[in-house]
C-alpha cells in the first residue's frame, strides 16, 4: 500500500473541477491510502473530499516548501497535483527535496517535471508535450483516459424518455462557481423559448445562489435547480440540450452524446474551445444574448 497525496483546491475564483476529476482519479487507487491537501479558500468544495471519506490536511499556502513539509511528514510516496499555481519549477523543486513520484494533470500543454502526465480532455494528443516533459514521463492523453464516474458509465446505457414530454428540457451548467454569474443571463436569454423546462445546475461555491433563487421565482418557465446534485449524468440523460462551457463538464457531455452549446469563459478553456469549433460543435467565444438565441434557432433538439 503506498500513501498517495493529492494536491487541489477549489473556490469561487478558481472553480470546482479540479477537485471533482481528483476525485474520481483517486478511486483508481483504491488499494492505497489516499490523503488531500488542500487550503480552506472561500466558497470551496472540501466537504465533497470529506463526503468521499478521504482526509484533508488543510495548508495555510500555496508555498512548495510547506507542501514538502507535508509530504516528508506523511511519508508520502507519490503526490498527484491538479493545481494551475503549481509550476515546472516547483515541481523539479519537489523532486529535488523529497524524490517521490510526481503525476500531474494537466489542461493547457504546459511545461512539466513530471513522472506522469494525464491529459484526459478529448482534445489532448502525446505529440503536443513533445519537448514539454522529461524523455521518460509516461503520457496519458486524450478520450482513452477520460475520467468519467461510474454514474455516466451506467446513465449513458439506459433510454431517454424526454422524447415523451411536450416540453423539451434544458440543462445549464456553468461550473460549480459559476465565477462569470452567467447563469441569469443565459435564463433572461432563453426565455422566449416556447415549451420548454429548465435544469440549472450549481453547487454552494456559487457565491451568487441568492440572486439566482430570487431570480427564479420570478421566471416565467418552470426550473429545477439542483445544488451540489449526486445526479448529474441521469440529468444529463434525459435533457434534450445542454448549455455549458468549454471545460470538464464538455468532456461528460461529450461523452453523454447530448446536444449541446458551449460557451467560454475562461482563458484555460481555449484548447476545448477551439476542439469543439474545429469538429463542428455549437459554441461561442464569449455570452452575448444574440449570439446565443441565433444558435438556438438554428438547433433542432
Amino acid at each position: 500500500m503506498k500513501n498517495i497525496l493529492f494536491r487541489t483546491d477549489s473556490s469561487d475564483k478558481i472553480g470546482t473541477g479540479h477537485v471533482m476529476r481528483s476525485l474520481v482519479l483517486a478511486e483508481q487507487f483504491y488499494n492505497d491510502k489516499i490523503i488531500f491537501a488542500s487550503r480552506d479558500l472561500p466558497n470551496n468544495i472540501n466537504y465533497k473530499i470529506k463526503n468521499a471519506g478521504y482526509k484533508i490536511e488543510e495548508l495555510k499556502t500555496n508555498e512548495i516548501d510547506e507542501l514538502i513539509s507535508l509530504i516528508n511528514i506523511k511519508r508520502i510516496d507519490l503526490i498527484v497535483i491538479d493545481h494551475y499555481g503549481i509550476s515546472y519549477e516547483d515541481e523539479k523543486k519537489i523532486k529535488k527535496k523529497t524524490n517521490i513520484k510526481i503525476f500531474v494533470l494537466d489542461d493547457n500543454f504546459e511545461k512539466h517535471h513530471a513522472d506522469i502526465l494525464l491529459n484526459h480532455n478529448i482534445y489532448a494528443t502525446k505529440n503536443a508535450y513533445k519537448g514539454l516533459v522529461p524523455n521518460a514521463c509516461e503520457l496519458r492523453c486524450g478520450f482513452n483516459h477520460l475520467l468519467i464516474r461510474e454514474e455516466f458509465v451506467n446513465e449513458k446505457t439506459k433510454k431517454n424518455n424526454s422524447s415523451n414530454s411536450p416540453n423539451k428540457k434544458i440543462l445549464i451548467s456553468m461550473g460549480g462557481a459559476d465565477s462569470r454569474n452567467l447563469s441569469t443571463k443565459i435564463l433572461s436569454a432563453i426565455k422566449y423559448l416556447k415549451k420548454i423546462e429548465v435544469i440549472l445546475v450549481t453547487t454552494r461555491a456559487n457565491k451568487n445562489i441568492h440572486q439566482l433563487k430570487s431570480f427564479i421565482n420570478n421566471y416565467q418557465h418552470k426550473i429545477i435547480l439542483e445544488i451540489d446534485t449526486n445526479e448529474m449524468a441521469k440529468l444529463m440523460r434525459t435533457s434534450d440540450l445542454i448549455i455549458t462551457t468549454p471545460s470538464v463538464t464538455s468532456n461528460e457531455v461529450y461523452y453523454m452524446k447530448i446536444p449541446f452549446i458551449a460557451i467560454k469563459t475562461e482563458n484555460n478553456q481555449e484548447h476545448m474551445f477551439k476542439f469543439l469549433k474545429n469538429n463542428n460543435f455549437n459554441v461561442l467565444d464569449s455570452f452575448s444574448s444574440e449570439k446565443l438565441k441565433i444558435m438556438l434557432n438554428k438547433i433542432t433538439f
